[in-house]
């Protein structure tokens, strides 16, 4: 018996999230990746479930700039025209902080965040038309239940396997309504990339981070070492490298459409060779 016997009747033995994985491609060698994903995800840690939960994280990005932020949600929703009936996810909302402006905007919004001590902060906040969860993107939240998703500020990419990009990719189309719309916000990887700076020293409530960065096997790679009251410390953050031409393959393997690329939090039009970010607006 090989590992592709009876591979056309595996679908009841994955696990939910992977459902839309599976009937967008019915691939041998793509659902064997998807089996060893779903057979190493229990074994393995993957390094923002620690990191993002180390208090460390927070005091090294503790001065986050604010006034950005706030532009870019005031563009976006300029933008997107949402009605206040409407319901926003805030997908990977760490803190909350956008999801907070959000709703002081009148608008019903849930987030969700894989770091357990960032929903429990998060939750001070929680009012009729704001709630917390902790949750993990690559599992279907509540299916059809959401007008908007907004995945902000670089929070997508980290994961291992490849595979798992589109997994999460399947689960969030699931949770938009028919004709709702995701706001992915990535990094402009190629100019990212060429504007690294390979080593820092940051001092930050006495701690002093040492930080350098490269990119390693198809990852933007950031390693953060330093030591606190005698204690040596050392962690990664792992972004892959995905270019236009990846999340455009992702996009159609979801079956989400594109509707426009913006190129900055000012929303002008994007450019490969200039632009800061990749903004990506699609609809279900």
């Amino acid at each position: 018996m090989t590992l592709f016997s009876g591979i056309n009747n595996i679908e009841h033995l994955l696990p939910k999230p992977f459902n839309c994985a599976y009937k967008q491609f019915q691939n041998k060698a793509y659902i064997c990746n998807i089996i060893a994903f779903t057979l190493n995800m229990a074994q393995q840690e993957d390094w923002f479930s620690t990191w993002f939960d180390s208090p460390y994280y927070h005091i090294l990005y503790n001065n986050r700039n604010e006034d950005e932020a706030q532009l870019f949600i005031d563009n976006l929703l300029a933008y997107l025209h949402p009605k206040p009936e409407h319901k926003i996810l805030d997908l990977a909302c760490g803190k909350g902080r956008h999801s907070v402006q959000l709703n002081q905007r009148g608008f019903d919004v849930t987030g969700i965040d894989l770091s357990e001590q960032s929903i429990a902060y998060a939750k001070q906040f929680e009012n009729e038309h704001l709630h917390f969860e902790v949750h993990d993107m690559r599992q279907v939240y509540k299916p059809e239940e959401f007008d908007f998703v907004l995945n902000l500020f670089t929070s997508f990419g980290y994961f291992e396997n490849e595979t798992e990009n589109v997994v999460a990719l399947c689960a969030v189309a699931k949770t938009l309504k028919h004709g709702g719309k995701l706001v992915i916000d990535f990094m402009n990887t190629d100019l990212t990339i060429a504007n690294l700076v390979a080593h820092e020293e940051k001092e930050v409530c006495g701690i002093k981070f040492n930080i350098s960065r490269g990119v390693e096997n198809g990852f933007i790679v950031k390693k953060i070492c330093f030591t606190d009251k005698g204690q040596d410390y050392a962690f990664e953050e792992r972004v892959r490298a995905l270019r236009e031409e990846d999340f455009m393959e992702y996009f159609g393997m979801a079956q989400l459409r594109l509707v426009e690329i913006f190129g900055d939090y000012n929303l002008a039009p994007y450019n490969r060779e200039s632009s800061e970010r990749m903004i990506f607006v699609l609809k279900k």
